[in-house]
């Protein structure tokens, strides 16, 4: 993992963690998240069913909770900050993260705590 990712914890049905590296973007002091995967993944979709989540970053466990974004102007502001904080070094996988697949997924973490913890 990197400065530029944190580690998703998404609790499973049988009650064990699991772990996935995500890349976030922060905007207008918000925090987002996408599955490259799209609905596909199963981290995104045991979170729609309101799994218990967490977020990694240095080291340090918070309680988090994703809400999906449904604001297409929103969901274009997440794609262009996907696109300035990765684009240089990752052009592939941000085209592939700014597809209509993982863009769907677009979701903001909520009761984060200090959002300024988490990588900009």
């Amino acid at each position: 993992m990197n400065r530029s990712e944190i580690v998703l914890w998404v609790r499973d049905a049988d009650g064990r963690w699991s772990a996935r590296t995500v890349w976030v973007v922060v905007l207008g002091g918000e925090a987002y998240v996408r599955s490259a995967f799209g609905r596909r993944s199963g981290w995104y979709r045991r979170v729609l069913r309101n799994a218990a989540t967490e977020v990694e970053v240095a080291g340090v466990r918070l309680s988090v909770t994703l809400q999906p974004v449904a604001d297409p102007a929103l969901v274009q502001r997440v794609s262009g900050a996907y696109r300035t904080k990765y684009g240089l070094s990752w052009p592939g996988p941000v085209e592939s993260m700014n597809g209509h697949e993982a863009a769907a997924t677009t979701m903001r973490l909520a009761d984060v705590g200090q959002v300024s913890q988490l990588p900009a």
